[in-house]
């Protein structure tokens, strides 16, 4: 992971490597789920030939092209992602 850092991610030393490794990990399973629905939702359609689009065609590019832990390291940078409170324990320093 070079970009964005551990650093950049941990909103200013809140969270350390750990919790970004799982919250990131928790993250990429989500993306990866909606990938596999998505595909399915796709072969369901082509198969019943309500459509004559490719399955690439009907999978979002952002989960289609991109690997889920790269995706999921965004979606954490740009706050569609958060970590919730509750889930970080109490003694969590860097």
């Amino acid at each position: 992971m070079i970009y964005p850092t551990p650093e950049q991610l941990s909103g200013e030393g809140k969270y350390n490597r750990y919790t970004l490794v799982i919250a990131a990990a928790k993250c990429a399973r989500a993306i990866t789920n909606e990938y596999v629905e998505q595909r399915a939702v796709a072969e369901k359609l082509l198969a019943n030939k309500e459509t004559d689009k490719s399955i690439a065609s009907m999978i979002k590019k952002e989960i289609r092209d991109e690997k889920a832990v790269t995706t999921a390291v965004n979606r954490l940078k740009d706050g569609t992602y958060v970590i919730a409170e509750d889930t970080v324990p109490e003694n969590t320093t860097m």
